[in-house]
């Protein structure tokens, strides 16, 4: 019977993922505050409309980038337990 091969280390491309995953966090975050404050300082009244218009994506990102980013230290926590 031949021996099982060695595990393999996954900790690089793991911890690659997480920072991917936290810069990924941090520019939908900052996009979606940019959306969502953008009309408060353009001073076209129809930029303003336009903009205000799309606070629900605004929202939407600051959601995502938000979830993204506790995602990011949900698995910075475990992984440090695991040490």
């Amino acid at each position: 019977m031949r021996p099982m091969p060695p595990i393999r280390n996954n900790e690089p491309r793991q911890r690659k993922s997480d920072q991917d995953l936290l810069l990924k966090g941090i520019v939908i975050l900052l996009i979606g505050l940019a959306v969502l404050l953008a009309p408060y300082f353009t001073r076209s009244p129809a930029l303003q409309d336009l903009l205000a218009g799309s606070a629900l994506v605004g929202w939407f990102a600051l959601v995502l980038g938000g979830a993204l980013l506790v995602q990011y230290f949900l698995r910075r926590r475990r992984w440090r337990q695991r040490r």
